[in-house]
């Protein structure tokens, strides 16, 4: 997986360098939105700062969408809500404000990877741990082989959090994936949907709160990864 990494700030871009790296992505850097609009080798998303030192990021977004459908997330200090909806409505797929985690980024990448490049025909359903499988396909959780009846943003709240196991997701964050990117007001549905699940898949995974922040998944046994396409028959 090639990801084209646009970010004048050195030591952010070297953090997300050797952090992509680690979960096998391909890096190219460039520093500038000419550099950016210039680059020609073949890749499979944008990682795109808005301050840029030549250009607004949001022009490269711009430009950058109206040459195709490759995927871009925005990174950027830039927190400013106007600047959010700005960016998504200029074709940006996914906007993390910093500072971030390498995880949360990672996370991003995967959920957006999944939206927009279809699964094989054959692929079968992810595993998490030894008990839950979650099959994206056809929208269908399992633990220990029988089927768990989730309602709907039951089921897109898993499907968030397991994107990334382990990583802090803030409840910013999850709201705006799960919900609306564009979501106002208090977070108590979040709640209610977490201790939901705890309940429904209780003892195949856990659902970590962490006070002020968000959640972190984690799956049974202690087990970070998943196994994508697993067998389960």
């Amino acid at each position: 997986m090639r990801v084209l990494l646009v970010e004048d700030d050195e030591p952010v871009a070297e953090s997300l360098r050797r952090g992509l790296r680690r979960y096998g992505f391909e890096v190219e850097w460039v520093t500038t939105g000419a550099a950016a609009l210039a680059h020609s080798a073949p890749c499979d998303l944008v990682l795109l700062d808005l301050g840029l030192p030549d250009t607004d990021g949001l022009d490269v977004c711009r430009a950058l969408r109206r040459r195709g459908d490759l995927p871009i997330i925005v990174i950027s200090a830039r927190s400013d809500e106007t600047d959010r909806v700005v960016g998504l409505e200029l074709g940006a797929d996914d906007y993390v404000s910093k500072p971030f985690g390498v995880r949360e980024v990672i996370a991003r990448i995967r959920a957006v990877l999944r939206r927009t490049q279809p699964r094989p025909p054959d692929a079968g359903p992810d595993r998490y741990g030894s008990r839950l499988t979650v099959d994206r396909k056809a929208a269908r959780v399992r633990v220990d082989g029988a089927e768990v009846a989730l309602a709907p943003k039951e089921y897109d709240l898993l499907a968030f959090l397991t994107e990334e196991p382990g990583a802090l997701m803030s409840r910013e964050q999850i709201m705006e994936a799960v919900w609306d990117a564009n979501w106002f007001g208090p977070t108590k549905t979040l709640d209610v949907h977490v201790a939901a699940l705890r309940r429904k898949l209780a003892g195949a995974i856990t659902i970590e709160a962490v006070r002020g922040v968000g959640f972190r998944l984690e799956t049974a046994g202690g087990d970070d990864g998943d196994t994508r396409g697993a067998d389960t028959s």
